[in-house]
């Protein structure tokens, strides 16, 4: 079993940012994908980004792409999503999913094996 405990959410003004982390533990021996997913009030939850284990491999949703950057740091067991140029309509739940078999592509689709119980990014106008 893995634990993801996500963390750095909170409100900010349309045009900030924020650096969203989130956590492993438990299994976390073997290599696994990660990445964030998010969910708007009355909305389906959607793919933002994923990252393989090695970080050499990255896909971003259109609607962030070119304003968030995943990365991780496998000695911390730890990924993270730097949001910028944040819109309101990012506003959401973000939740972190990792997939132990790493592969992205599976992940991307929503394939996780494992969720965390997600943080909320308000973005005011």
């Amino acid at each position: 079993q893995v634990q993801l405990v996500e963390s750095g959410g909170g409100l900010v003004q349309a045009g900030g940012s924020l650096k969203l982390s989130c956590a492993a533990s438990g299994r976390t021996s073997s290599s696994y994908a990660m990445g964030w997913f998010r969910q708007a009030p009355g909305k389906e939850r959607e793919f933002v980004a994923v990252i393989n284990w090695s970080g050499g491999i990255t896909y971003y949703a259109d609607s962030v792409k070119g304003r968030a950057t995943i990365s991780r740091d496998n000695a911390k067991n730890t990924v993270y999503l730097q949001m910028n140029s944040l819109k309101p309509e990012d506003t959401a739940v973000y939740y972190c999913a990792a997939r132990y078999d790493d592969f992205v592509l599976a992940l991307r689709r929503g394939a996780s094996n494992y969720w965390g119980q997600g943080t909320q990014v308000t973005v005011s106008s």
